[in-house]
């Protein structure tokens, strides 16, 4: 079985750049994508342009989604993707620097898998995409994409 695509939904720059080399650091090995915002998540997801070839841009088998993200934070993300019957059953984890309750009540409450506050310490960040790639791209049994 091939690795599923894993899609990050990440506006900055060096987090996106920082969660690659972590990707890599852990040895994860499922094929990383990006968007920078929510409209482009929700944009990717539904086969709109520029993201309507499937083999340049396929369906996600999981997506990391930070909150706080410009035109549509995460959260908007959540409502949308659980309110939509072709994408509900794709999981989500939230992954951000938030270490508020509140925002880990917010998120499940809206539809979340999993909520992962991201380290600053880079050797620990690693840690925490290891142990989600041990969890969600080797133990779980995920849904066939499309």
């Amino acid at each position: 079985m091939n690795p599923f695509p894993i899609l990050l939904a990440e506006d900055d720059a060096m987090d996106r750049i920082l969660t690659e080399e972590a990707f890599r650091e852990s040895r994860l090995t499922n094929p990383l994508f990006f968007v920078n915002d929510g409209e482009e998540l929700m944009g990717y997801l539904r086969r709109q342009p520029p993201y309507d070839d499937v083999c340049q841009y396929p369906m996600p088998g999981i997506i990391l989604l930070d909150l706080n993200m410009p035109r549509m934070d995460g959260r908007a993300c959540l409502r949308e993707i659980r309110g939509d019957p072709e994408l509900n059953h794709l999981p989500i984890v939230v992954l951000t620097t938030s270490t508020e309750q509140e925002e880990v009540v917010r998120s499940y409450n809206l539809g979340a898998n999993s909520f992962m506050s991201k380290s600053i310490d880079f050797e620990a960040f690693v840690s925490q995409i290891k142990a989600f790639g041990d969890y969600w791209c080797s133990i779980v049994e995920l849904p066939d994409g499309e």
